[in-house]
């Protein structure tokens, strides 16, 4: 699962703005946020380098919950 909401608000980032950057849509965003899907590795990869985070950061291992 992804940590992608609790994250953006850590940095004071809105899902609009990442949905800009990314060139996504603000659905999209928020549905990764809500948890209803997960974005490609290669989008994944992108939200990484434009949030300036490891891959591994925006991912919750199942166990670890």
């Amino acid at each position: 699962m992804l940590r992608l909401k609790e994250i953006l608000e850590k940095k004071s980032l809105t899902q609009v703005w990442l949905s800009e950057e990314l060139g996504v849509s603000v659905v999209s965003v928020n549905n990764w946020c809500q948890k209803k899907n997960e974005p490609s590795l290669k989008t994944l990869a992108s939200i990484a380098k434009i949030l300036k985070v490891k891959i591994s950061d925006l991912i919750i291992e199942e166990n670890n919950r």
